[in-house]
């Protein structure tokens, strides 16, 4: 995967913020989880300057393999 730092020429390390709902009952003395999305990125950032890196900027095969690590895909 091709994946650079637009601001420092970062390569190596990168954070992917995700946002994924769970959706919780409350009855009687226990919680359940009733229902849960699959995770969706939110933002990626340069690990090392924290610069956004354009996730749409990606080709469709980079953008899949990155869905996939994440459980999103």
């Amino acid at each position: 995967m091709a994946l650079t730092c637009p601001d420092c020429g970062n390569e190596k390390s990168f954070q992917a913020k995700t946002l994924q709902m769970h959706v919780v009952q409350a009855g009687g003395a226990e919680l359940e989880l009733s229902d849960q999305s699959t995770p969706a990125i939110f933002e990626l950032l340069c690990d090392e300057c924290e610069t956004e890196v354009d996730f749409a900027s990606l080709d469709a095969e980079e953008r899949r393999e990155l869905m996939l690590l994440l459980g999103a895909g």
